[in-house]
């Protein structure tokens, strides 16, 4: 998992409430097993027009957006089913921090396992942050955690265990192979049990 510790980053907003999984991901395209190749259906049904063209009225789609890194939305992000698909979509399509003003919980973990960065603010932050002009960059820092744009700071909460793994790219996997010595003795006792 890459590490994210100071993210340098543009925004795009959707402040639409209650963005569900099956709107990040339709269900339609769940029928892959690796974990890419999903950035290019995320919000697909809002992205695209139905004969296939890029919805004009749509955030993502703004050309002077197409930088964006960091995405500002609603409360209760991440709602409806537990598919991880949804932040290996978010994820795929380029974005590594989400900020909104809450989450479904099963989404959140699924993201902070999958090295998303998700934050919680107040909706006047929020809205301001959705104001910001598209080439404004933006600091999401981790280790102080705060978001910093040109004129404004803004502190945010992480708990302390989820801030370490992001900030040295520990996924579930990195964190089990470092008990590999006692978990080889483990194993080597039983193979001799049963030699």
């Amino acid at each position: 998992m890459e590490p994210i510790k100071v993210h340098n980053g543009k925004t795009v907003a959707l402040m639409n409430n209650n963005i569900d999984t099956d709107q990040i991901i339709p269900k339609v395209f769940l029928k892959r097993i690796e974990k890419t190749g999903f950035g290019a259906f995320v919000f697909d049904e809002w992205r695209f027009l139905k004969n296939g063209d890029p919805n004009p009225e749509f955030p993502l789609n703004d050309a002077d957006r197409q930088e964006a890194t960091i995405l500002v939305t609603g409360d209760n992000f991440g709602c409806g089913s537990s598919r991880e698909h949804a932040a290996w979509a978010l994820k795929d399509y380029r974005f590594r921090v989400i900020i909104a003003g809450s989450y479904s919980d099963i989404f959140y973990m699924n993201s902070l396992k999958n090295g998303l960065l998700l934050i919680e603010l107040p909706q006047e932050q929020r809205d301001a942050l959705a104001q910001l002009p598209a080439d404004e960059t933006i600091q999401i820092d981790l280790p102080n955690q705060v978001v910093r744009t040109s004129t404004a700071e803004y502190p945010f909460a992480i708990d302390a265990t989820w801030k370490h793994k992001l900030e040295n790219g520990i996924d579930d996997i990195t964190e089990t192979m470092a008990y590999k010595d006692e978990i080889d003795a483990y194993e080597a006792k039983w193979d001799n049990i049963y030699a």
